[in-house]
């Protein structure tokens, strides 16, 4: 097959190492061209020294080089893949940063205490503000130079960056990686004891919450013995609430980690502290939110930052030095599979996979535009979701209120209208009253003034 030029977005990233593996080892992608691009050049001239080393061990001709300009490294670009946390420069992921923690610490002082802050609540809704001009920014830059790229986007909030670039970008092709439904199939395959390739699941929801509507074996029904066996179980930390919830709503929650959960309901916001946050996470999250009165970190001296920054890279390139070339994907239930999804669409194959993507009639009774996590058969074209079928009334409820969210925090992102960030907090589940939200929108926004233009231009 012809090759394929691949460009990666945010190349600095600890996500790129796996991913540049799965290229280098796939068969259908050799001889292609795979730039790489970040804000920060020497992480990005790092990565690519390794996707080089990965090229060479495979024998795949990979050609892989860092580009210093966006412009460059997207020029022609057949895919793109995307991993870009919306927090500015960064060393050790987006998590760890000053901005992130703001996230966090601010609306704990208004008595919402977050477990992740990637999804939803007022931390999820920041991630996404910041990130989604990134991404526009990008996908206006694509329009001109490869207007029929691929868009393969791994971050978060997954279905709110997905929901901005489709609805204002002229890109079509973007489809959102995650790993959440894979986990949920391989833990129902523990629970039965069989492979995850055996069964045959159906699930309907949106990034990081689902419920599994359909569960068969061979042709069977197992879905009373998967519910059986995990009633029976000894639930572990971390999963309490979903085996609840499961329970009472007769369906199985597909992610079982409560991380995420949790943010979807408004029981994070009813802690009266943070030792009081439920479900076994107090002790696990709750010592970060003891002295919310301690502000940012002291500002580091220029000398100190460069040693700081000399320091990092060192590690950053040890890290990736201890980087071996992956295991080939056994199936794509037990992975996320980029370089087999690009590969299935670079060649035509056509292959069942797990994307984010929009809805377009799989789940009749939710919203056409919303961005749900789905079967989908790959071409030459792209992606096509499969039919689910209906979501239950409950489900349906909660994602209707969820995919309302996503929409008014892709266009607060796009346009800087504080009044649509305000209609998000105020809808979200941890909502508070709204003269408090807006109090706090605007410690938040001003938290991050740096890097929310749309939010800080002059009006008039």
């Amino acid at each position: 097959m012809p090759s394929k030029k691949i460009a990666c977005l945010g190349a600095g990233s600890f996500y790129f190492p796996r991913a540049l593996g799965d290229i280098a080892i796939t068969e259908g992608l050799a001889g292609s061209e795979v730039t790489l691009y970040d804000i920060d050049f020497e992480k990005a001239q790092i990565m690519a020294r390794l996707g080089r080393r990965f090229a060479r061990e495979s024998g795949n001709r990979l050609k892989v080089r860092a580009c210093a300009d966006l412009a460059e490294a997207i020029d022609g670009a057949d895919f793109a893949v995307s991993s870009i946390g919306g927090s500015g420069p960064s060393l050790g992921g987006v998590y760890g940063t000053e901005t992130h923690r703001a996230d966090l610490m601010i609306p704990a002082r208004y008595g919402i205490y977050q477990i992740v802050g990637d999804t939803c609540g007022p931390a999820g809704m920041m991630m996404g503000l910041r990130s989604i001009p990134i991404y526009l920014s990008i996908c206006r830059e694509m329009e001109k130079r490869c207007p029929e790229v691929v868009l393969l986007n791994h971050s978060n909030p997954m279905a709110v960056l997905c929901r901005a670039m489709l609805k204002h970008t002229g890109l079509r092709k973007v489809i959102g990686i995650c790993h959440g439904v894979q986990e949920g199939i391989m833990q129902v395959a523990e629970l039965l004891g069989v492979e995850p390739e055996e069964l045959e699941t159906v699930w309907i929801g949106t990034n990081h919450y689902y419920w599994f509507t359909r569960l068969r074996l061979n042709g069977r029904d197992v879905y009373p013995e998967v519910m059986a066996k995990a009633r029976a179980q000894k639930q572990r930390h971390g999963e309490m609430m979903s085996a609840k919830l499961s329970e009472v709503y007769g369906h199985r929650l597909v992610y079982q980690e409560d991380g995420h959960t949790l943010e979807f309901y408004p029981y994070l916001a009813r802690a009266k502290d943070p030792m009081s946050i439920p479900y076994g996470y107090a002790e696990k999250v709750g010592p970060r939110y003891k002295d919310l009165s301690r502000g940012p970190a002291r500002k580091l001296s220029a000398k100190e930052r460069a040693a700081e920054r000399k320091r990092g890279l060192r590690e950053f390139a040890a890290r990736l030095k201890q980087r071996s070339l992956p295991e080939p994907e056994v199936s794509y239930i037990r992975g996320e599979g980029i370089a087999s999804l690009i590969e299935a669409i670079a060649t035509g194959k056509r292959q069942v996979r797990i994307v984010n993507i929009p809805n377009r009639g799989a789940v009749p009774n939710l919203p056409e535009h919303a961005v749900l996590e789905v079967e989908g058969v790959t071409d030459s074209c792209g992606v096509r979701g499969v039919y689910a079928g209906e979501a239950p009334t409950s489900l349906m409820g909660i994602l209707q209120k969820r995919i309302a969210w996503q929409e008014l925090v892709a266009d607060a992102g796009a346009t800087g209208d504080r009044k649509l960030a305000l209609q998000a907090l105020l809808l979200d589940e941890m909502a508070i009253g709204p003269e408090e939200s807006e109090a706090m929108l605007e410690e938040l926004l001003a938290a991050s003034k740096r890097l929310l233009p749309q939010f800080f231009r002059r009006r008039g």
